[in-house]
């Protein structure tokens, strides 16, 4: 009888055994693999992260009306619907494959877990690790959308058959206006190009880096002029980067030919990296970006611009990410600007963020007391993803370049391995209290206003700006609450304001116009600059 349950117990472990002898217990369903090989798309050997999409042929179909599905991809706001399976690759040889484990690691689960049917399946071999922060670049490898049926009786093969093309920086998107479209050759006139090495990022990271961004001068812009332009440094959210400005840079200008915003400067800076965001703050795992800011790359533009170097002439803004970093460069260097318009910014204080109270005993993010899963993403009312699913997507993504992760990269002490200590544990999301407590004293916003009030309030009453809608798609409405709630504990002069209804997505649209809301901002700030002028933004023709 021994040796029977010993010879039973090594077939269950290679397989080969699909029940118990009882036949009461279903055994472990048999894992999922697919064989996927460097064709075409390269004539030398590759590496990178291998990341297999799958999803229910029917579903795909009837999304393109029964036309052809091109692509088979992740999407955030519909997290579970496409199954995503990964593994690293360190040397593809053409004419060679490697085997990946649909079941080893994936999400929402293994492929195994998936109902039989028909799939449509597609690879992506992301050469620059750089998915999890901007989806497929240029670059990247790609085979065919292959039909499936699972369970297969062989591994499904899949070719790596094309690169991904560089996108062009200037190219108009579907929903720019066609009177801001026409206007894109005077618009590339008045922009230039930021890109300058910084020397202590250099020094941190033991090579060159680079800073860079977009400058955009006013229409009828004189450099010679003896008047210098209030300056505007604007940066984005997540996901963002240099190549993706045109449609705000456009907009923007746009606005200022039109006469529906001052003529200012502004400058656009990149504030993506392969972490993440850096969010220009000084940190030990990204390296001092804040101080690369404001001691090397501001100093150098205003030597060369006619900017408005007076902090009554210097302002802030951005949205999410951006939002927080704006809101961290006001707070952190309150003597620099003359306020910051930060709209639905990333959590300010970390009594809640997205939800999660992170100083609670035994805080945890994917669960609360009662074990109900927190809630991340939402769209008129309805849960569209929880903490724990965003964050085990992220994981499968990659190991760096997520929206979760780059928290860490910006926050968190940096660990034994080099790399940044985890807020909290990704398989069960328990929070670790130390790195909190470390969080707290060095971003935690609302924390650093409490604590040194007195010494910020001479440069900084007055400045916070702080636009949210109440349906915000991340819930950062909840910690945007709480930081007025500590201003107004301090008695401090600031302008917080909660739009009824409006989301992360569409906080800046009035009617037609999807940037009516930066209208706005750009006069407030211009009045403030020049507080007796008599310009007037024009009427808005129909």
């Amino acid at each position: 009888m021994h040796l029977f349950q010993r010879s039973i117990g090594l077939l269950l472990c290679f397989g080969l055994v699909t029940a118990h002898a009882d036949a009461r217990t279903e055994a472990a369903p048999v894992h999922r693999v697919f064989q996927v090989d460097l064709g075409a798309a390269s004539s030398q050997p590759v590496s990178g992260r291998l990341l297999l999409f799958a999803v229910d042929a029917k579903t795909a179909m009837a999304e393109t009306k029964g036309g052809k599905v091109g692509e088979v991809d992740a999407n955030p706001f519909q997290l579970t619907q496409t199954s995503v399976a990964a593994r690293e690759v360190s040397h593809l040889e053409p004419g060679q494959a490697v085997t990946v484990d649909a079941d080893e690691l994936a999400f929402p689960a293994g492929f195994s877990q998936l109902p039989a049917g028909d799939y449509l399946v597609q690879a992506v071999l992301d050469v620059n690790h750089s998915y999890n922060y901007t989806g497929r670049g240029a670059g990247d490898l790609v085979s065919d959308v292959v039909s499936v049926h699972l369970p297969a009786a062989t591994p499904p093969v899949l070719s790596l058959v094309h690169v991904v093309p560089a996108r062009d920086p200037w190219a108009a998107p579907p929903s720019m206006p066609e009177a801001v479209r026409h206007m894109l050759p005077d618009i590339r006139k008045h922009t230039e190009d930021i890109d300058t090495v910084s020397t202590v990022l250099s020094a941190f990271w033991g090579r060159p880096i680079h800073m860079r961004g977009r400058v955009l001068l006013p229409p009828g812009y004189d450099a010679n002029a003896a008047a210098r332009y209030p300056t505007v440094y604007y940066t984005h959210g997540f996901g963002g980067n240099n190549d993706r400005f045109t449609n705000p840079l456009a907009n923007t200008y746009y606005a200022m030919a039109k006469g529906r915003m001052p003529p200012m400067i502004w400058v656009f800076l990149d504030e993506s990296s392969a972490t993440g965001t850096h969010e220009f703050a000084d940190s030990v795992n990204n390296g001092p970006w804040g101080q690369a800011l404001t001691e090397e790359l501001m100093p150098a533009l205003e030597a060369k611009y006619p900017m408005d170097g007076h902090p009554q002439g210097r302002f802030l803004n951005g949205h999410s990410s951006g939002g927080w970093a704006t809101l961290w460069l006001q707070t952190r260097y309150p003597k620099l600007f003359g306020g910051t318009w930060s709209t639905s910014p990333d959590p300010s204080d970390f009594h809640d963020f997205t939800g999660p109270d992170l100083y609670a005993p035994q805080a945890n993010v994917y669960r609360k007391a009662d074990g109900s899963p927190y809630p991340l993403v939402r769209d008129k009312g309805k849960v569209i993803a929880t903490f724990e699913q965003f964050a085990k997507f992220e994981r499968v993504l990659g190991a760096y370049g997520g929206q979760i992760s780059s928290f860490d990269w910006v926050f968190s002490p940096r660990g034994a391995d080099g790399r940044p200590q985890p807020m909290f544990n990704r398989d069960t999301g328990a929070v670790n209290a130390e790195v909190v407590t470390y969080w707290r004293d060095h971003y935690d916003i609302a924390y650093r206003l409490q604590q040194h009030w007195p010494e910020l309030k001479p440069d900084l009453d007055g400045k916070i700006h702080l636009i949210i809608g109440t349906a915000d798609t991340f819930y950062l409405d909840g910690s945007a609450h709480r930081l007025k709630a500590v201003l107004d504990g301090l008695h401090a002069k600031s302008d917080v304001r909660f739009l009824p209804g409006k989301t992360h997505m569409d906080l800046y649209a009035q009617g037609d116009d999807r940037f009516a809301l930066l209208n706005e901002i750009a006069w407030e700030m211009y009045a403030i600059a020049r507080p007796g002028s008599t310009l007037r933004p024009a009427a808005v023709s129909k």
